[in-house]
């Protein structure tokens, strides 16, 4: 198995130092341009399976560079960033950031990152077990390619925390 995983493309809450977790908005027209830069990057890759997050940025990213391959879009809400609660839409702050190193702690009126970790893992695991012989590409959120990372790389907190690659950046793991 091969798994390629594609953070969204641009949106202006990544512009504006927005927290974005399970607030839907729309990519940026530089957005649009890197999931186009996405696919072409994949273009000699055999994908046979396409996974998206519900929220429209991971969709919209999905649906750009599934114009080459014509697959059926899986959405999956296990792949949704993690609801960030009350800090939805305002700045990146101090108290933000305390909940974020605080991985136990729910967001208030959020989920806390053990929960998000729980189901990504539970995604991933049933990938593994389902399409053992499969390449598939899952387009999701900067939160869920750190867990996915993790899930294939041992990391510290900080390391979770702060290692975060751009919009539209294309990793891969081959089958674990």
């Amino acid at each position: 198995m091969k798994l390629y995983v594609v953070r969204h493309g641009q949106t202006d809450y990544n512009i504006d130092n927005k927290v974005c977790g399970i607030s839907n908005v729309e990519l940026t027209d530089l957005g649009k341009q890197q999931a186009i830069k996405a696919r072409e990057q994949l273009e000699d890759q055999k994908i046979d399976y396409i996974f998206a997050s519900p929220l429209q940025r991971a969709y919209d990213t999905a649906k750009i560079i599934n114009e080459k391959y014509h697959l059926n879009i899986q959405i999956d809400s296990r792949v949704q960033e993690i609801n960030f609660g009350q800090f939805e839409g305002v700045i990146n702050n101090k108290e933000f950031q305390y909940y974020k190193q605080n991985h136990a702690l729910h967001y208030p009126q959020g989920e806390s990152l053990f929960q998000v970790v729980h189901r990504v893992y539970s995604f991933l695991e049933e990938l593994e077990n389902k399409y053992p012989d499969k390449n598939i590409l899952v387009v999701c959120h900067g939160g869920i390619v750190r867990v996915i990372h993790s899930y294939f790389h041992d990391m510290t907190n900080e390391e979770l925390m702060t290692w975060l690659p751009e919009n539209c950046c294309i990793q891969s793991y081959e089958k674990w």
